[in-house]
């Protein structure tokens, strides 16, 4: 084959390659974001700040829930693909692979802050509900300790239909708590923080945890289907309506959701912590988790204000103890952390690859 012959066919290949990224420059020009319904109001926020700037259109930000976005997220590389999703928890190596897989080689990912994780009545319920992990745990799993001999190392199908069966303190009320479903970062955190951290209170189940792992995960993060706990999807406000309607039932979902409405909620203390700004920012309220969004790297330079949009983010005016990220219920990183950050984001190195 002649040189020049091999050059031209090098060339088309090449063409080939970077063809689906001009594409994307040339069909879109406005970010595409998706991800968690708990960024969401934090996202949409920088979004129109951003926007406001005139010199790049307002990013379209949708609330699909975690794993939905980044399904989508890790769908591909071109403009049918968002840009950046939004997640309440870290990225999931299986869902890392499959990004790899589709050719989203390069991501970027920004920790944001913090979040709190509440578990909260409408304000016209008339008894409280404090509560400890492990009454979450017994209120909520699938299966639970026998009750007639909690230690005897036999699980048995939720049989609590109850608070005050769980424990003679909390109210006569039948357990009925609304919250995500497993699609959801809130639902998984939920999960590993309060149903697991309440699992490993029981002495035996605990014991249990090096010996077969897949096992205690199982039996830890099984969320019960019988009724007590009703999906009610990635809208939280469909959760306070129907905790409006129905003042017995709790509802689940993140602290910055809490503090939009603190007018009509009333948090259930954990562990005999309340879920404040200043306790999740400590560490001292126990279910608490740090929120994400990860950037498709293939998309900067081709998609416009892409890094633009991720330096506002990382401002100190919008993620700072003051900024305006903090009156939408957003916890702030730690000084040094928040500085880190913002100055790795101006870099846009890719995250390590999951092992």
């Amino acid at each position: 084959m002649k040189k020049a012959t091999i050059r031209t066919l090098l060339l088309a290949m090449g063409l080939v390659a970077v063809a689906p990224l001009h594409a994307a420059g040339g069909a879109r020009d406005t970010i595409s974001i998706v991800g968690s319904s708990t960024v969401y109001p934090f996202s949409a926020a920088v979004a129109e700040q951003y926007g406001k700037s005139g010199k790049f259109k307002t990013p379209k930000v949708e609330s699909t829930g975690t794993g939905g976005g980044i399904k989508l997220f890790c769908g591909g590389v071109g403009p049918k693909s968002p840009d950046i999703a939004n997640a309440s928890r870290k990225m999931k190596k299986s869902e890392y692979d499959a990004c790899q897989k589709a050719g989203v080689k390069d991501i970027v990912e920004v920790k944001i802050g913090f979040d709190g994780i509440v578990v909260a009545q409408s304000k016209k319920a008339k008894n409280p509900l404090p509560l400890t992990r492990k009454e979450i745990f017994l209120a909520l799993a699938k299966q639970v300790p026998d009750p007639k001999n909690p230690e005897g190392g036999t699980l048995v199908d939720n049989p609590y239909k109850t608070w005050n069966e769980i424990n003679p303190a909390l109210p006569a009320t039948k357990i009925e708590v609304l919250g995500p479903p497993p699609s959801s970062g809130t639902r998984d955190a939920f999960a590993e923080l309060a149903l697991e951290g309440g699992c490993q209170e029981i002495p035996w189940i605990k014991a249990k945890k090096e010996k077969d792992d897949a096992w205690f995960k199982s039996t830890c993060m099984t969320v019960r289907e019988d009724g007590a706990y009703v999906e009610a999807g990635e809208n939280d406000n469909l959760i306070v309506q129907k905790l409006e309607a129905n003042p017995i039932a709790a509802g689940v979902f993140g602290y910055s959701f809490l503090a939009m409405n603190e007018d009509r909620l009333n948090a259930s203390t954990v562990d005999g912590q309340a879920p404040t700004y200043e306790a999740i920012a400590e560490g001292k309220y126990p279910v608490s988790r740090p929120l994400f969004f990860y950037v498709k790297k293939g998309h900067i330079g081709v998609i416009p204000g892409i890094e633009e949009y991720v330096a506002e983010f990382t401002s100190e005016k919008a993620a700072g103890p003051e900024g305006y990220l903090a009156d939408k219920g957003l916890i702030a990183l730690p000084d040094a952390e928040r500085k880190k950050v913002a100055e790795e984001a101006k870099t846009m190195a890719p995250m390590p690859a999951m092992k």
